[in-house]
C-alpha cells in the first residue's frame, strides 16, 4: 500500500514561479502550481519550502502573491536542500517517508534522494499531476484533515511560547494545562480513526491499518473496545490524536493497536493514555497485554510500553507480546497530561 504524503516541500525559483527573485525578476507563480497548492491543502497535505536564496525576499514574494499562509515551514538559504528537508520533517514531527520534494533542478533532486532516500522527489513539470497520484490522495478527507494547517499554526504559537519560557521543560509542559479526553469511538470518529492508522508510523505499536468497515465491526463487537483520544491545552485543540483498539478476553485486555499522532510526541500523551489503559484493564480484573510489531521507525512505542510496566513475554522476531504482571502493577506516574474518560 502506498503511504500517504503528509508534507510536500517546494523549491521556489523556476519551480513554484517562473523566474528568480534575487536576480531582480518579479516572477509570477505558475497557475498549475497554485492549483496544486490549494488542492492538496484541502486534503490536509502540508506545504513547506526548501529553496535557495534570501529568506526575507522569498517570504515577501510569497506574501505578495497571497501564498505565504499556505506554507507551514519556510527554509530558504544556501545550505544543502536535503538538510532543509530534514529540518522540515523534524520540525513538523513527521517521518521522512511521509515527505515529498519538488524541484526543477535534477541535481538538487538527486542530492535530496541520495541523502534522504525515503523522500519522494518530483520534477517541477510534474506539479500539475501530483494531486492525482495515490500518495497524495487520502481515502477520506475529514474535517480534521481540512483544518490540519490551522492545527499546525496553533502549534507554532505553542513553540514560540516554549522558546521564550525561562524555566525547565517540565515546568512549561505543566503550564499548558494539557487534557486528554478518552472515549469510545462513535460513527463520526471512524474516518479520522482510519486516517490515523494510515498516516501514523512512528508512534504505532503494530502498524495495523483498519478500514472503515473493520472499525465499524470492532466498535459493534462486545469483545473489542475502540477508543479515541482528543488533546487540548490553553492554546486550543490538537484534534483527535490517539487511537487504541483492545480485544477484551475474560482474563486479559489485549492491546491490538495503540497509536498517537507524531505531533504530540513531546507532550507525553502516549504514556498518559497507556497508563489509563493499564489502570482500566487491572480495575476490570484483566491482565494488560500488548502486541508490538517492530518497524524501522516505531522503536519509541516499545520504549513507551516498557516504561508503562510491560515486559516481553514472547519475541517471535516480527511480532512481540508484552504484558503487565497484575501481581506487581506499575507504580503510578505523574504526567503533564490529565486524562478525562468520557
Amino acid at each position: 500500500m502506498t503511504s500517504i504524503v503528509k508534507c510536500l516541500v517546494w523549491d521556489l525559483d523556476d519551480t513554484l514561479w517562473d523566474g528568480v527573485v534575487l536576480e531582480g525578476d518579479d516572477p509570477v507563480p505558475f497557475p498549475a502550481a497554485v492549483r496544486t497548492l490549494h488542492a492538496l491543502d484541502r486534503r490536509g497535505v502540508l506545504h513547506a519550502v526548501a529553496s535557495r536564496g534570501e529568506h526575507a525576499a522569498a517570504t515577501a514574494h510569497l506574501a505578495a502573491h497571497g501564498l505565504l499562509d499556505l506554507f507551514t515551514r519556510v527554509e530558504v538559504g544556501w545550505g544543502a536542500k536535503s538538510a532543509a528537508v530534514a529540518r522540515v520533517a523534524a520540525d513538523l514531527g513527521i517521518g521522512l517517508d511521509a515527505v515529498a520534494f519538488v524541484d526543477n533542478d535534477p541535481v538538487e533532486r538527486a542530492e535530496v534522494a541520495a541523502a534522504l532516500p525515503a523522500v519522494r522527489c518530483h520534477p517541477a513539470d510534474a506539479v500539475a499531476g501530483l494531486p492525482a497520484l495515490p500518495e497524495f490522495t487520502p481515502e477520506f478527507v475529514t474535517e480534521e484533515s481540512r483544518q490540519r494547517r490551522q492545527l499546525y499554526r496553533t502549534d507554532e504559537r505553542r513553540r514560540a511560547a516554549e522558546a521564550t519560557h525561562a524555566g525547565p521543560p517540565a515546568e512549561f509542559l505543566a503550564s499548558l494545562d494539557l487534557v486528554l479526553q478518552v472515549r469510545r469511538a462513535g460513527p463520526a470518529d471512524l474516518a479520522r480513526a482510519h486516517e490515523l492508522t494510515v498516516r501514523t508510523h512512528q508512534l504505532n505499536t503494530t502498524g495495523v491499518t483498519f478500514g472503515l468497515a473493520e472499525l465499524h465491526a470492532l466498535c459493534a463487537s462486545p469483545r473489542h473496545e475502540v477508543l479515541v483520544a482528543r488533546l487540548r491545552d490553553r492554546f486550543g485543540s490538537y484534534g483527535t490524536v490517539g487511537l487504541a483498539v483492545t480485544e477484551l478476553r475474560p482474563a486479559a485486555a489485549v492491546l491490538r493497536l495503540l497509536l498517537m499522532s507524531c505531533r504530540v510526541l513531546s507532550r507525553g500523551a502516549g504514556a498518559a493514555l497507556l497508563d489509563h489503559l493499564v489502570r482500566t484493564a487491572l480495575a476490570a480484573g484483566r491482565r494488560p497485554v500488548a502486541e508490538f510489531v517492530p518497524t524501522a521507525v516505531n522503536r519509541q512505542m516499545l520504549v513507551t510500553l516498557r516504561f508503562a510496566g510491560f515486559a516481553v513475554e514472547d519475541d517471535a522476531g516480527d511480532r512481540w507480546t508484552l504484558a503487565v504482571d497484575p501481581a506487581r502493577p506499575p507504580a503510578a506516574r505523574t504526567h503533564p497530561v490529565r486524562v478525562v474518560a468520557a
